[in-house]
């Protein structure tokens, strides 16, 4: 770009390459619209307001011109699309930069699967920043399919397209100042990069210690509570409204004018369902406004706010010298979709669909990731010695569990016995990636599921294969069907396979369209709740997808067995 050029495009002396006219542009700076033209040169934003002329002219008619939307955390796997397809989806509901964490993939195939990521985000439009994983596995009371140490992340830290450490989970770790997590931490710091926070439900000095190491923000906030402690200890906070996770709008209201610049918006795990059924960050936009948010402090923590926290000072806002990620808006309330969409000036979106073309990446070197060492049917059995147990007490909306208790019924052999008076049904989590053999059961309260099993090979965050079922037979069905297809989804009534969704990209991605995959899903969605039973407000796959994360309170199930997260300790299913 020529400097030059930039300051006689400002100055209205040349051209410039692009002109957006008659545009009620958002000023995020002072919270208020300018009406005028934006001239855009070299895909650079030259001047805002006032009449400007270019080569190329748009009359946007008085549209709204947004900065371009950045969603400041997301795991690009859970939407089961690949970087490429996610980009096609995203970019057209206003979304042009995403601060992504490849955990998911990275649990799968370590940093080959990184690789993998970055690959693919050049094949997209949307622009893709990368945090580095930071805990591969996430606990060590599971089995991943690889091990990222303190010395693996050094040369990874160094990329440019790798803008921070990812989200911290083990929390417990930063508190008894373990060795190997003080080692990613200093990696981190020596290469000058920022450190994403996870830590629900810490207060008080725990969370003093937290912040101290350079923890830089939260999305885990739940409460108003949490929220506001961090904002104290200078943390930017996320407010989430994915597939599984809806804060956003209990922590609304802990919004204030005082604190509004240090809070932004993200998804963390998004269906492709839930963007075609309500959008991305449009719908939280759509969300804020409805809950009396003023449109102006909504879009300003959709832009500006990540833009700053995540140190991208180039865009974020409409202002000369930035980049010309715009977005053209019929209103301030309803974010359907923008009329166009522009990324470095050059319109990549309209009327709600992608303009340019489209290409994958090669998945060769993640695929094939389902290995099942000597599985067999009784290792679905458990073997209790008495009826008093404890359960995965799901909460609806929730990936957050409770501890429950009940009194169920059993075998001569001590397994559990479905009763369909009782909403307690079994779950198994099936080690996928290192021959161990390890089958985890126990006990799942609240999932509705009343007939055969449903198993998924994406179960947070080591993703091994996760299955809840009524009986044995049927969860052993699923679990082989997710085998034959090399990852995925798969439904079973009666020994019977009524639905599966094959994800062979590290058993996490298809390697098909959105809408392919969209139209699956649904499909899955109405087989679980008319055939299985599960209730219409329980999201049937993200739900039970997060059963086996070891990381968010309160019980939760491995590979290993069954593990109590405010513990930190394995305990047994008999109460």
């Amino acid at each position: 770009m020529s400097l030059q050029k930039l300051i006689q495009v400002a100055r209205g002396l040349l051209p410039a390459d692009l002109v957006l006219k008659n545009c009620k542009i958002v000023d995020v700076y002072n919270q208020k619209l300018i009406y005028g033209d934006i001239a855009i040169v070299d895909g650079i934003i030259a001047g805002v307001g006032g009449d400007y002329e270019g080569e190329s002219i748009i009359d946007a008619q008085g549209q709204y011109a947004l900065p371009g939307l950045i969603e400041g955390h997301i795991h690009i796997e859970s939407s089961y699309l690949t970087p490429e397809e996610f980009g096609h989806l995203v970019v057209p509901l206003g979304t042009t930069t995403i601060i992504a964490d490849p955990h998911e993939i990275v649990n799968v195939a370590g940093l080959k699967g990184l690789d993998y990521m970055l690959r693919a985000a050049e094949e997209t439009v949307l622009d893709i920043k990368y945090m580095l994983p930071s805990c591969v596995p996430a606990t060590p009371f599971e089995h991943a399919g690889a091990i990222v140490n303190a010395a693996d992340m050094e040369q990874p830290l160094k990329k440019s397209q790798i803008i921070g450490l990812g989200e911290f989970m083990n929390y417990p770790g930063v508190l008894t100042a373990e060795p190997e997590v003080l080692r990613k931490l200093e990696a981190a710091k020596r290469a000058g990069k920022l450190i994403d926070g996870h830590c629900p439900g810490l207060l008080g000095k725990d969370l003093m210690a937290y912040a101290a190491v350079g923890i830089h923000t939260e999305h885990e906030c739940s409460t108003i509570e949490e929220m506001t402690a961090r904002l104290a200890l200078g943390m930017y906070v996320m407010l989430r409204n994915g597939s599984a996770c809806h804060n956003l709008r209990n922590l609304l209201p802990g919004v204030t004018a005082k604190n509004l610049r240090r809070c932004l918006l993200c998804s963390d795990d998004l269906h492709a369902k839930t963007i075609f059924d309500k959008g991305h960050l449009n719908a939280s936009l759509r969300l804020c406004v409805k809950e009396g948010m003023n449109p102006l402090e909504a879009i300003t923590m959709a832009t500006l706010n990540a833009a700053e926290c995540f140190r991208l000072y180039d865009r974020g806002a409409l202002a000369p010298g930035l980049r010309a990620d715009i977005a053209l808006w019929p209103d301030l309330k309803e974010f359907r979709y923008p009329s166009s969409v522009y990324i470095e000036g050059k319109q990549v979106a309209q009327a709600g669909h992608y303009s340019l073309p489209f290409k994958r990446a090669a998945i060769e070197s993640v695929n094939n990731s389902v290995y099942l060492q000597n599985f067999t049917e009784n290792k679905l059995c458990l073997h209790l010695k008495g009826n008093k147990v404890r359960t995965i007490k799901v909460l609806p909306g929730e990936v957050v569990t409770e501890k429950g208790l009940a009194v169920v019924n059993s075998n001569a052999e001590g397994d559990f016995v479905y009763n369909p008076q009782k909403n307690i049904v079994k779950v198994a989590v099936v080690e996928r990636h290192q021959h161990t053999g390890n089958v985890g059961v126990a006990l799942l309260q609240g999932f509705g599921l009343k007939r055969g099993a449903i198993a998924v090979s994406v179960a947070h965050d080591s993703h091994n294969i996760i299955v809840a079922g009524v009986s044995n037979s049927d969860m052993f069905k699923a679990i082989e069907e997710i085998k034959n297809i090399q990852g995925g989804i798969a439904i079973v009534l009666d020994g019977h396979v009524l639905s599966s969704m094959p994800l062979p990209v590290g058993g996490i991605m298809s390697d098909q369209s959105g809408i392919w995959v969209e139209e699956q899903l649904q499909h899955i969605h109405v087989v679980a709740h008319q055939k299985l039973g599960i209730e219409p407000g329980i999201d049937p796959v993200m739900t039970l997808s997060f059963m086996s994360l070891p990381v968010i309170p309160k019980l939760k199930l491995t590979d290993m067995g069954l593990f109590d997260v405010e513990k930190f300790e394995f305990i047994t299913v008999e109460a």
